[in-house]
């Protein structure tokens, strides 16, 4: 699985403009860090769009190809963050 190019993150604009409020750092487009570790970047596949989150120091995968499962995400994020 390819991390997400520059359509694939124009794809995810909103999802990732909501992340952006959170104040994580961003040295990459779709590549965040938190507490100098990184913390959150995207995948695609033919499969769909997935976000590698880091939770409790252990890296999870959530799809984020449609609203639901990027509202499901962003539940998880907030817990974690």
């Amino acid at each position: 699985m390819k991390h997400a190019g520059a359509d694939a993150l124009t794809t995810l604009a909103g999802l990732i403009a909501t992340i952006r409020e959170h104040g994580f750092k961003e040295p990459r487009p779709g590549v965040f860090y938190r507490r100098g570790k990184a913390f959150l970047h995207f995948h695609e596949d033919a499969a769909g769009l997935f976000a590698d989150l880091r939770v409790n120091d252990e890296w999870e995968r959530f799809r984020v190809t449609d609203a639901d499962e990027q509202a499901a995400f962003l539940r998880v994020l907030r817990a974690s963050a």
